[in-house]
């Protein structure tokens, strides 16, 4: 079955056999598509191969670490509270300024 789905720069998909990817570049000169699997690996295929795959399109995984497999929690750090600088009043106001 052809894919019904164009490729689109920033879209995710599934194919037929699990993998997940995002389409992270198109050349129109080459009739390419570069994809990055979930995995963090990237291929590029032609435009026959990409109409010969079976598609799904689905949002972008929530789960960002897939290419970083060797991260445990801790290197995420704290993701619950959110990160604001100690001086609100900006940089500028640390800056000489000249008379």
């Amino acid at each position: 079955m052809a894919s019904p789905l164009e490729p689109v720069i920033g879209n995710w998909y599934r194919s037929s056999e699990g993998s997940t990817f995002e389409v992270v570049a198109i050349n129109e000169y080459d009739q390419t598509i570069d994809m990055q699997h979930f995995e963090g690996e990237i291929e590029e295929i032609d435009n026959d191969t990409w109409g010969d795959m079976t598609l799904m399109a689905i949002s972008p995984p929530e789960d960002w670490s897939g290419p970083y497999d060797d991260l445990v929690s801790d290197d995420f750090g704290d993701v619950e509270t959110a990160k604001k600088p100690e001086n609100w009043s900006g940089f500028l106001n640390d800056l000489d300024r000249e008379g």
